[in-house]
């Protein structure tokens, strides 16, 4: 007789291999086909709303893995949302103007841009910015990221345009903007000021001179023919030198070396007598820098003064205590030549190409320069030394190249206005990490002014008209008019009208008597266009709100997008645009490098997609400590693939074993179910508990190793093992058998749902398997809710895990030693060494099946057993048959004459099958 036929094996059509690279496509189009979004949306409404919005990547590109990284995490969260009581719309964005579309255009694009209108290169712009949105829409939305795509926000939309003209206004008029001469950084390749947000400090060799200037007019205190050291490593920065800065209370020494008297600080004497290589000096005199305020000195070429003037920002540092300045080429530069009435000479172009305010130098590009200068400087003999140094120097961060400090007329936003409103406001804040509240806070206490005036084309017009006396004109009207033209027109109209035609009809200004105006032809730092997003998107889109719940970018975004949104909306409302900051960090290779082509190390989200599936890559996500800087690599990922399979079967484990279960008709009520049952739904409530918790605080990585644990541990490793036992032998609605599959529906519904934000595909492919599911998909229902499991004694239970495990340590040490093979042909005598083991052990129905032996017994001599944490043990071989049913060695195969082959349980199972 084959017995196999009576055994209740597990029956699923859920398949073992997940086959996502082929079968999430085919999900997502049905996620779109079913308006899954609309449906999560319709079922929340009325709940609390829950906003987070989205930090808008740059239009251009295909996706790289720190954009899969970000989306990914945003979209856990508002999944996460959706299921605990929240309606969370999720709206995504895209930066969409900027110079790197201009150079795409011009570049790979191959667009003439001297023989288009402004108009219609910007034009050729939007084209370019949307269809790379199109393109990488449809790359966000393979990752399996649930929102409205058909509806994103755009920065170069009308509406968009019209509110961050209204944001600029309003800082207009609170006499925030104001348009100034000062150093800014520029960038030669973009042709472009930048803000402080779009530098970055990479290394840089650089020529290292020592100068000298000659003393002209000592002020009593040097003489007519004293050198002054100064030290640079800008000798392009020579040609617009106006002065020589000294610390009033630093004390300086001139000393004689062989006949040549030099002035430098006496705290830095012996370094540069080293660097100089004088052998022998001698010390004529010493005297404070308050001493020599307004000495003046000869320009080593040209005829020209240099005046020694006193700052606060000279240091003793490195150099000489004596501080080359040219203020049209530093900030401190700037400040202290403005106070001593100096102009901001500044003679070099937007190519970074020196004028003919350089004589000498006209044509050369600023960086060859500093050749030049150096060999002209050593025919004067003014140059001490040359050498080189590699130092942090920032760059362009789109271009990659170096920049220069250039004054030049610029529009600001003056940071310092309302600073002190912003530093109060970071502290109101909810940071992840808490590192990030100190990073911000410090960021903004330093800040003065953010230039944000650009010298582009692509991108949204400064709305300033200046009348004939050269005054900058900006009222409440012209701005109003502005904004209700960009709606009605887009920003194009800017560049395709007079300004007569862009202004308010009859206006009139004082500052233009003859009623004739021009306007400003600079456009906005796109870091001022995402930061207006709180004003275009929270306050302008349907279900949205400022301030918004939560922001969520990378950990260089405390520089620029958090930095920026929170400048303009305290700015505009005294408040900032959201409640936390959550920040991630950068993903590097498996051994923690930079990701680079020259590394061959870059790990492409559409290749992951295609060998493993957006399942295993979000799984990857929720498996890292984001909050610092992450790895992948092929390895990471098949470790991740693993994982997976361990979940994935596991469900289908219990799936299968839930083949002949209908929850409204075989589900156990909770106080008939047996003890070791609701001991793992006791189990189950905790875990729920704890990843609700870890969900709460934007922490996924102790989600995915708690529930990867309780799939291997508490569940494979026990719960489900020993169940088979239950499971496959007895008949089908034996009440230990339903109690067991009223706890697995429970489990597997639970889990499921858990992990629905991390692996949405999976998660609503065994959704479609459960039995009794009303739902159409997981993401239509709400997480559980933690309970207490009435009737259940926790301790003794917990105690007897303790215990098992002193049995799983000696049935290995028999394995090993050859005394058994598989768990079920050993006998166990357990002999506990306490009361409170001997109470547990004795009150357990059916121990042998819990430790998946053929006997287990408990005896209270210890005598020659091995001893262990809670008990002695002895493992033996049983010396019943083995049933050829259950596998259970037994003393009973044999007793019943219709099936020998069986053991007395398995038998009268047997005989009710057939008789049924």
């Amino acid at each position: 007789m084959n017995y196999k036929d009576t055994l209740l094996m597990p029956k699923t059509d859920f398949p073992m291999r997940g086959n996502l690279p082929n079968k999430e496509p085919i999900r997502q189009k049905q996620w779109d086909e079913n308006r899954i979004y609309e449906k999560v949306l319709e079922r929340t409404q009325g709940r609390p709303t829950f906003i987070l919005h989205d930090g808008p990547p740059y239009a251009n590109g295909d996706l790289h893995i720190g954009h899969a990284l970000n989306k990914i995490l945003k979209d856990i969260i508002i999944r996460h949302k959706s299921m605990t009581g929240y309606h969370a719309p999720y709206i995504p964005g895209w930066d969409t103007h900027g110079l790197p579309i201009e150079v795409a255009l011009t570049k790979s694009k191959k667009v003439d841009r001297k023989k288009l209108s402004v108009s219609e290169f910007r034009e050729k712009c939007a084209e370019y910015a949307l269809t790379q949105v199109d393109r990488q829409r449809q790359q966000f939305k393979q990752l399996g990221v649930r929102g409205d795509w058909e509806n994103p926000y755009l920065t170069l939309t009308k509406d968009f345009e019209a509110a961050q003209i209204k944001v600029f206004g309003e800082m207009a008029k609170k006499g925030y903007i104001y348009r100034g001469l000062k150093p800014v950084y520029w960038s030669p390749s973009s042709e472009s000021a930048l803000a402080e947000a779009e530098i970055e400090y990479y290394d840089k060799r650089s020529p290292s001179i020592y100068v000298s200037f000659e003393v002209k007019d000592g002020k009593g205190v040097l003489e007519q023919g004293d050198k002054i050291i100064i030290w640079t490593t800008t000798p392009w920065t020579i040609p617009a030198n106006l002065g020589i800065t000294v610390h009033p209370e630093l004390e300086y020494t001139v000393v004689d070396v062989k006949g040549g008297k030099y002035v430098v600080a006496h705290e830095l004497l012996e370094t540069v007598a080293s660097e100089l290589s004088w052998e022998q000096w001698e010390v004529v005199k010493t005297f404070k820098g308050q001493d020599i305020e307004r000495a003046v000195a000869k320009h080593p070429f040209y005829d020209r003064d240099s005046l020694v003037m006193l700052g606060e920002h000279v240091t003793t540092d490195a150099g000489t205590g004596l501080v080359h300045t040219a203020p049209g080429h530093g900030e401190d530069d700037f400040y202290v030549g403005k106070k001593y009435g100096l102009e901001a000479l500044s003679p070099v172009d937007d190519r970074g190409c020196f004028t003919e305010e350089a004589p000498g130098f006209e044509g050369l590009f600023y960086d060859d320069a500093n050749k030049v200068v150096t060999e002209k400087l050593e025919a004067n003999g003014a140059l001490l030394k040359l050498s080189f140094i590699t130092h942090s120097y920032p760059h362009d961060w789109r271009t990659k190249k170096p920049t220069i400090f250039r004054a030049t007329s610029q529009w600001f936003a003056s940071i310092k206005d309302f600073r002190h409103e912003i530093l109060e406001e970071i502290k109101k804040i909810n940071w992840y990490p808490s590192w990030g509240e100190t990073r911000l806070y410090n960021m903004v206490r330093d800040r003065e002014d953010w230039c944000i005036s650009r010298q582009r084309t692509w991108g949204v017009p400064i709305p300033v008209f200046y009348g004939e006396d050269g005054t900058p004109i900006i009222t409440d009207e012209t701005i109003n008019h502005v904004s209700e033209l960009f709606a009605k027109y887009g920003s194009n109209v800017w560049f395709e009208r007079e300004a007569k035609d862009l202004l308010p009809e009859g206006f009139t200004s004082p500052h233009s008597p003859n009623g004739k105006f021009t306007k400003e032809t600079d456009i906005m730092d796109v870091w001022f266009d995402s930061g207006s997003s709180h004003q275009a998107v929270l306050l302008g889109r349907k279900d949205h709100r400022r301030p918004a719940d939560v922001y969520l970018e990378g950990s260089d975004q405390y520089r620029g997008w958090f930095n920026s949104s929170i400048s303009t909306a305290v700015a505009v409302t005294g408040k900032a645009p959201y409640k936390n900051i959550v920040s991630h960090g950068f993903v590097l290779d498996g051994e923690g490098r930079k990701m680079s082509k020259s590394l061959g190390n870059v790990v492409l989200p559409s290749k992951v997609l295609k060998q493993y599936g957006a399942d295993i890559l979000r799984l990857w996500v929720a498996s890292v400590d984001y909050q610092g800087d992450v790895r992948i690599s092929d390895d990471i990922l098949k470790q991740i693939s693993e994982a997976y399979r361990k979940i994935r079967n596991t469900f289908r484990f219990m799936l299968g074993n839930l083949s002949d279960f209908d929850p409204n008709i075989h589900r156990v009520p909770e106080e008939k179910m047996e003890e070791v049952d609701k001991f793992m739904l006791h189990r189950l409530q905790k875990l729920i508990k704890s990843v609700r918790d870890s969900y709460d605080r934007f922490e996924y990585s102790p989600i995915y190793h708690q529930i990867h644990n309780f799939c291997a541990v508490d569940l494979s490793a026990f719960y489900l093992d020993f169940a088979k036992d239950i499971l496959y032998i007895e008949h089908s609605d034996h009440p230990r058998r339903r109690s067991i599959q009223t706890a697995y529906y429970e489990i597997l519904t639970s889990l499921v749902q858990l992990l629905s934000p991390i692996i949405p595909h999976t998660a609503d492919e065994v959704w479609e398997y459960i039995p009794g599911t009303e739902a159409e998909s997981v993401q239509l229902t709400d997480m559980p809710e933690p309970r207490e499991i009435a009737g259940l004694d926790v301790e003794k239970w917990e105690h007897f895990m303790r215990v098992r495990d002193d049995v799983l340590k000696a049935l290995e040490e028999a394995r090993n030693e050859k005394v058994i093979g598989k768990s079920l042909e050993a006998k166990v005598t357990i002999v506990p060494k306490d009361e409170e083991t001997k109470t547990v052990l004795e009150g357990i129905d059916y121990l042998h099946q819990y430790l998946i032996v053929s006997e287990a017994i408990v005896e209270e001599d210890a005598t020659g057993k091995d001893e262990y944490k809670f008990a002695h043990v002895l493992v033996e071989k049983h010396p019943g048959e083995k049933c050829e049913r259950c596998w259970v060695s037994s003393h009973t195969v044999g007793e019943d004459e219709e099936h020998p082959e069986l053991c007395s349980r398995c038998a009268d199972v047997v005989k009710k099958h057939y008789s049924a």
